[in-house]
């Protein structure tokens, strides 16, 4: 009887065994397959060692209005779904900080507007300057990127901006601008796909071009996995900026589309705009100067003033010196009074006196 039941446990044993074992052939055949269908779907490589891509989709179009001037063009297209989740989070992490920032940022967007136009970029670019750098003209990165647009020396100096100790023109809202526009435009000459821009942008084409080179595809969503944990949150983060500060009625629940404030119309005409940044004049300044004694004494509109130079008194507040832009026919007035501007500047920050602004 005892062997009776050994064998029939060795029998129950083997059919035990014989039974993982089609198991796992089976699931070894399963996972072949797949993986043998996997690569039929993967496009060859071409003999120069890049991916033969046919045809370039610019998966930046699946956000709506995210690029476009005319948001109807994009209406059919559904958020992705990885990116909502994340996007979700960070406005709720933001919404206080960016609602504050539609008043206080009026005239920096008003400044990018302009110049990303001037360069036939899509304007909505200038949210790409919130997630470098919060609008901030004294950010400086653990890397050594400068300025409002976050642009490193070696980039900066290639698009023609000075980068020394006493003149870092990277922290000209102007000047950066400009050199951002030429940044951008270029690397969309190089992707055709504003998604993959922004993501060079931060990271630098060579990984973008690996990521690329290894998944076959050109789509962010495709290669978002062997690009940077930072440059893939970077780009959802300015998907979760735009739809923010701009809104998009189809996207249901998509939170940030809150209503627009209106803070004034308080900015000068393009053209004129521009003709007057072009025939300005840029003063490094350092001291306790306020920018409403300064507009007083040379006889400015402080918003032209505020617009030539956004986050003046912020920036000079904290003890940096700041590239300061006025019209060159000021600049001799300028020097002639920046003794007594000081001294107004400083009794003002002291004693709290009310200044009556030029222009208003």
């Amino acid at each position: 009887m005892k062997e009776f039941f050994l064998q029939m446990g060795n029998t129950k044993l083997k059919t035990a065994i014989v039974c993982l074992i089609f198991s796992i052939s089976l699931s070894t055949l399963t996972i072949q397959s797949s993986a043998s269908t996997t690569l039929k779907n993967i496009k060859p490589i071409d003999t120069t060692g890049q991916p033969a891509v046919t045809s370039i989709t610019d998966s930046s179009k699946i956000f709506g209005s995210l690029l476009s001037d005319n948001p109807s063009d994009n209406m059919n297209y559904s958020m992705n779904a990885d990116a909502k989740l994340f996007i979700d989070n960070f406005i709720k992490k933001n919404q206080d900080y960016y609602t504050k920032m539609k008043v206080w940022g009026k005239p920096y967007f008003d400044l990018y507007d302009k110049i990303l136009s001037s360069y036939g970029l899509p304007t909505q670019l200038k949210y790409l300057s919130v997630i470098e750098s919060s609008l901030s003209s004294t950010s400086v990165s653990w890397a050594g990127a400068v300025g409002p647009w976050q642009i490193m020396p070696e980039t900066a100096r290639e698009n023609g901006l000075n980068t020394s100790y006493y003149n870092d023109e990277r922290q000209d809202y102007i000047k950066s601008t400009n050199a951002a526009c030429k940044i951008l435009k270029g690397l969309y000459g190089d992707y055709g796909d504003w998604l993959l821009v922004i993501a060079a942008y931060n990271c630098g084409s060579a990984p973008v071009d690996r990521a690329i080179a290894k998944a076959h595809s050109k789509s962010f969503w495709d290669i978002q996995y062997l690009l940077p944990l930072e440059t893939r949150n970077h780009v959802k983060k300015f998907i979760a900026t735009h739809y923010f500060f701009d809104g998009n009625t189809n996207m249901g629940d998509m939170p940030g589309s809150a209503p627009t404030i209106n803070a004034g119309d308080n900015s000068i005409a393009n053209n004129a705009y521009l003709q007057l940044a072009a025939n300005s004049t840029t003063i490094n300044l350092y001291g306790k100067y306020n920018s409403v004694v300064i507009a007083n004494n040379l006889m400015m509109d402080i918003n032209i003033f505020n617009q030539l130079n956004p986050d003046f008194d912020k920036s000079i507040s904290k003890g940096d010196i700041y590239p300061m832009r006025i019209p060159s026919d000021k600049v001799d007035l300028f020097q002639s009074k920046k003794a007594d501007m000081l001294k107004q500047s400083v009794e003002l920050l002291l004693n709290g006196s009310n200044i009556t602004t030029a222009g208003k």
